[in-house]
């Protein structure tokens, strides 16, 4: 079998810049996307590219027999995931505590928490098999410091945090690595349509004078799935510029 990354939510921005990274180092790669047209795409731009293995697939929220074949397709193709990287999230944006309808706020949670649980145990059934590996949550700075409307995102997004140490300990014996990183603001499209003006307020209050762009996310992303990582385990590496450092914003 062959080593793999398995990368989701990687039809674009940071997944698919994290996908290029990988495959720029030789991995053989697989995207997911909920868009199968999209998650091919992003597959085909990895071959023409670096020359890499490379094939998307659909991935939905809600039917584990689905991640089971994706797992199985993986196999059948000859690799096996030894680093994974979730990256895909749902982003419960302007959740009110107070009138957020039950089902939307748990869908959150079954997204950024269930969901990937659940494909971090097929990849580690894999690993187990391949003699170890790596697996990696993409969380958020909010696990740490909370901000207005996101009460859904961020108790998932702390849960993976604790996710994350609690299968460092119980796949440690397996040689299966568990981290998180935590970025904090990242240069989006979200980030490129605000004004100057915004720009200025928003870093004046990092250390650093700057946001995490995708290239910070697909560096540490390799770092920590690579073989110079291979001693570090339930760690959470913070990437927002020295935001979490603070005890007062400037």
């Amino acid at each position: 079998m062959k080593r793999a990354a398995l990368i989701t939510g990687a039809s674009g921005g940071s997944g698919l810049r994290i996908a290029r990274e990988f495959a720029a180092s030789g991995y053989a790669v697989f995207v997911t996307s909920r868009d199968e047209d999209k998650a091919q795409a992003a597959a085909d731009i990895l071959r023409e590219e670096h020359g890499v293995y490379a094939q998307g697939f659909a991935l939905g929220t809600r039917d584990e027999s689905q991640v089971v074949d994706l797992f199985r397709a993986i196999g059948d193709s000859g690799h096996c995931v030894t680093a994974l990287v979730l990256n895909s999230a749902d982003l419960g944006l302007g959740m009110d505590p107070l009138t957020v309808p039950l089902e939307d706020w748990m869908a959150v949670i079954q997204t950024n928490l269930g969901w990937n649980f659940s494909i971090a145990r097929q990849a580690a059934l894999q690993m187990k098999d391949y003699g170890g590996g790596s697996i990696l949550f993409v969380g958020s700075n909010t696990s740490r410091r909370a901000i207005p409307g996101r009460s859904a995102y961020i108790a998932s997004k702390g849960g993976i945090v604790s996710l994350a140490k609690a299968l460092a300990i119980d796949l440690g014996q397996y040689h299966i690595r568990v981290n998180c990183i935590l970025p904090g603001s990242i240069k989006t499209a979200r980030w490129d349509a605000r004004s100057e003006e915004q720009h200025r307020q928003s870093l004046a209050r990092v250390p650093l004078g700057d946001i995490a762009d995708f290239d910070d996310l697909a560096h540490a992303a390799l770092f920590l799935s690579g073989d110079g990582a291979k001693n570090i385990t339930g760690a959470e590496l913070v990437l927002d510029g020295g935001v979490d450092c603070q005890l007062f914003p400037r």
